[in-house]
């Protein structure tokens, strides 16, 4: 990934299915989605909601407003898709949904910072002569 191109955005079920939404629709994939960024959303201690997430991922999709003539590149696309979904659970478990910006912010901007200092790291080094190595384990 170069930086300068926009980025698919989906939503995964336990089993690590993927759910996006693009001028097709709703899709699911279980694979072609290695090379991506993870970014979690719940936490670990939320389990009534780890049991229903597939339930609700799964009826959510097959709502009217995924289907694929409501895709707009701009304002109706795979980010708003998995926003909605975002929020829909906030919503169910009674609290305020976030806004595109907020989301943006709070989830995935650390996460691509992240993702662009490995890179640039990563670049560097394949271009150069030098490998890396593991420390050797300390004496106890």
């Amino acid at each position: 990934y170069d930086g300068r191109s926009d980025l698919h955005v989906g939503i995964t079920n336990s089993q690590g299915v993927v759910y996006s939404y693009d001028q097709e629709g709703v899709h699911r994939a279980g694979s072609g989605w290695e090379q991506c960024l993870c970014i979690p959303l719940l936490q670990p201690h939320v389990w009534d909601l780890q049991q229903c997430w597939d339930t609700l991922l799964e009826q959510f999709s097959q709502g009217e407003a995924w289907l694929p003539h409501r895709y707009d590149e701009q304002e109706h696309n795979c980010y708003t898709y998995a926003l909605a979904f975002i929020n829909h659970v906030l919503s169910a478990l009674g609290k305020q949904a976030l806004s595109k910006g907020e989301f943006t912010e709070r989830f995935v901007l650390p996460q691509t910072r992240r993702a662009a200092r490995y890179l640039t790291l990563h670049q560097q080094l394949a271009h150069r002569d030098f490998y890396i190595v593991p420390l050797p384990e300390q004496e106890q």
